[in-house]
């Protein structure tokens, strides 16, 4: 008897062990496929400067910040927050002087390698939002949607800083 009950302990801890294993070895692909975007991304013109940066806050994470500059001046900032939650990914943005500077997610619908696809359907202008590496160090966000009831694009170019 006193062997059998040892067996079965060791049956548990093992089993333990292996569960806990699985925990800690959980992937996060979708995310994983966006390591592309890590890194200070802008675009300078006459008019502006816009710059994008992307760092990698854990496994499951990225944040982003996003600002235009005209004459020294912030026009425009924002937070992002892309995250993986089981099997999807969220952009979550909070725009200063928008939507009380809530969060409006956004859910992946479409990515390959090279491109990330989110859309809100019920969120007024974006309702999608678009990222596309043109080369490693060039990339183009887009975001798109119906806008004073027609469509709307506006695209972002970027270059690695």
């Amino acid at each position: 008897m006193k062997k059998v009950f040892s067996i079965l302990s060791l049956a548990i801890v093992f089993i333990a062990c292996k569960n806990e294993t699985k925990e800690i070895s959980k992937t996060y692909s979708q995310l994983e496929n966006a390591n592309w975007l890590l890194g200070k991304w802008g675009n300078t013109t006459k008019e502006s400067d816009f710059a994008e940066n992307w760092t990698k806050k854990d496994d499951s994470t990225f944040v982003g910040e996003s600002y235009v500059l005209v004459a020294k001046d912030t026009v425009f900032y924002e937070n992002v927050v892309l995250q993986q939650k089981n099997d999807s990914l969220f952009y979550t943005v909070s725009v200063k002087g928008q939507n009380k500077e809530k969060p409006v997610s956004f859910y992946l619908v479409k990515f390959s390698k090279y491109e990330l696809v989110f859309e809100n359907p019920k969120h007024d202008f974006p309702n999608k939002i678009t990222y596309a590496q043109v080369t490693k160090d060039s990339l183009v966000a887009e975001i798109s949607g119906i806008q004073n009831g027609k469509e709307a694009k506006e695209a972002f170019p970027m270059k690695r800083k």
